[in-house]
């Protein structure tokens, strides 16, 4: 395989679905607690779920909302470097200069940033009858990319509405990303209906492992999320995959598969660039 050895080749990846409370302090606390768990059954980089350290809703943005560094991502940073783990720390409502984002921060295992990534694409949905929200109006949107590198690929992250962009996780494919991951709360109607599907579709679509973290299902809240984080394989299968309660699950991704998977159906080298293109306007 170019440039990856092969010890390099295979890692574990946790996938943390955490229930969610209104109290700050014990999702924090909980949040680091099953990152340390994941890194003693062997993970090298665990996902958080959006929203994680706060209830999802327009009316919590404002209220849980921190600056960056600030609580959370500190208690994350500090997880991360513990356990010598990546950490994709989910989201949270971060506050920058009167505006409010939904902001994912990845740390090192030396507990250090490596990118932060505001959702680009705000969840403003109306479907008559069963679910209407509206990010906007609270929220602003991201402006750019985040990628990130490991020892093992590379990574492109996204928040869940980002998931639904194709474009977003193609740029990530072409620039060497292996693995996509969004930490994301679908919801009781677009979860059952589209979840699975997009995290397939995006899979298959550039033979790429996808990973979602979702909170875990919590009926009696404002906004209930549907739960079952996932992880698919660039075959497009589930390799694993959460029920609704919370749980950390694993899955181990061999990138020696993804390889054989790209020799096999080689779209990556079959693409028709002098008919069509699909580019990044503004990295960021």
């Amino acid at each position: 395989m170019s440039g990856v050895s092969k010890a390099m080749s295979k890692f574990r990846l946790a996938v943390v679905q955490l229930a969610v409370t209104k109290v700050k302090s014990d999702n924090l606390q909980r949040a680091c607690s099953l990152v340390k768990e994941a890194a003693g059954q062997g993970a090298k980089v665990v996902v958080l779920p959006e929203c994680f350290n706060s209830p999802y809703g327009t009316g919590f943005f404002a209220e849980y909302a921190e600056k960056i560094p600030g609580e959370s991502t500190q208690a994350l940073s500090e997880a991360a470097k513990e356990s010598a783990v990546f950490l994709v720390g989910g989201s949270i409502p971060e506050e920058d200069g009167g505006k409010l984002f939904n902001t994912c921060s990845v740390f090192g295992p030396d507990g250090k940033i490596l990118v932060k990534h505001r959702k680009i694409h705000l969840f403003d949905i109306d479907v008559p009858g069963k679910i209407r929200f509206q990010e906007s109006e609270t929220l602003s949107p991201g402006c750019s990319l985040s990628m990130f590198e490991t020892p093992f690929c590379k990574v492109g992250v996204g928040i869940c509405y980002d998931m639904r962009f194709a474009e977003l996780a193609q740029i990530y494919a072409r620039k060497g990303c292996q693995l996509l991951v969004y930490p994301g709360a679908f919801n009781m109607t677009t979860g059952p209906a589209h979840w699975e599907l997009l995290q397939r579709a995006r899979a298959v679509d550039n033979q790429v492992y996808v990973a979602t973290a979702s909170p875990a299902r919590d009926e009696t809240a404002s906004y209930v999320a549907w739960g079952h984080s996932t992880v698919v394989n660039p075959w497009g299968e589930v390799i694993t995959k959460a029920g609704s309660e919370e749980s950390v699950v694993y899955a181990d991704i061999d990138l020696q598969y993804l390889s054989d998977v790209r020799q096999q159906i080689p779209i990556t080298t079959q693409r028709r660039n002098d008919i069509y293109s699909v580019s990044a306007v503004n990295e960021g």
